[in-house]
């Protein structure tokens, strides 16, 4: 019996900090997608309010998946281009030593990798000639039209500069602003973890956690939940031989 009141005063507390941070705010009842309709609590003022019950579940979902990520050591790629997702998703991929996308996502990511390994091995190869005396060999003109072609790549792949293959899995901030990364990954049969508001379709979403996308505080408590979540796994994984 004390182990039940124990778990219910857990989850009750996991609740209080998402309704804290909005966790609980979807957009207007117009906007809803029908596939997450059963995680609507109640409609306010023509806006949906979400069954934080619920997303509790599927954040439990999510971190038992996650921390198994992290225990046997595959990667993650976090993606995140919204303004308000921007920093807290590099951030939380840092932590992690993983890769991610805060810029624009680049069509064929995940679909077509090898093209994309070039580009990464074109960035790596420039910062080690720039780190030495690799860029002696151009002009001063090459070296100019190298650097604006790089500056570009830097943009765009610096997220990705240790991705060596394909991820293992996804974590998307925003399931519909990052459909095509979204319908990649399941193309590729890589794993989705997503956090998506009322107006996201979650039906090919493997990992879905239906919460507010929109608000920064929101977005960092689930993003931290996910990053925290991997750390432990890794502390449970089998250790690595020097």
């Amino acid at each position: 019996m004390q182990k039940v009141k124990n778990a219910k005063e857990d989850n009750d507390t996991i609740i209080e900090q998402m309704f804290r941070v909005g966790a609980h705010y979807g957009y207007s009842r117009t906007r809803r997608h029908p596939s997450v309709s059963p995680y609507i609590y109640a409609t306010k003022n023509n806006g949906d309010i979400i069954n934080l019950e619920k997303t509790s579940l599927m954040l439990d979902e999510a971190v038992k998946f996650i921390k198994g990520l992290g225990a046997s050591g595959k990667i993650v790629l976090f993606v995140g281009t919204k303004p308000e997702a921007k920093e807290v998703t590099k951030d939380t991929a840092e932590s992690l030593a993983m890769p991610y996308v805060v810029e624009r996502w680049i069509g064929g990511t995940l679909s077509n990798f090898v093209e994309i390994k070039k580009r990464i091995i074109e960035l790596e190869n420039y910062r080690k000639d720039s780190a030495g005396s690799g860029l002696d060999k151009y002009t001063k003109k090459e070296r100019v039209v190298l650097a604006k072609k790089m500056e570009k790549l830097t943009r765009y792949y610096s997220g990705l500069i240790n991705l060596k293959k394909a991820p293992d899995a996804l974590f998307v901030t925003d399931a519909r602003s990052e459909h095509i990364a979204v319908t990649e990954a399941k193309k590729s049969g890589i794993s989705i973890i997503a956090l998506a508001n009322s107006d996201s379709n979650i039906k090919n979403i493997d990992y879905p956690i239906v919460a507010n996308d929109a608000g920064m505080p929101s977005i960092k408590f689930f993003a931290s939940a996910i990053g925290n979540a991997y750390k432990e796994g890794q502390k449970s994984g089998p250790e690595k031989k020097p």
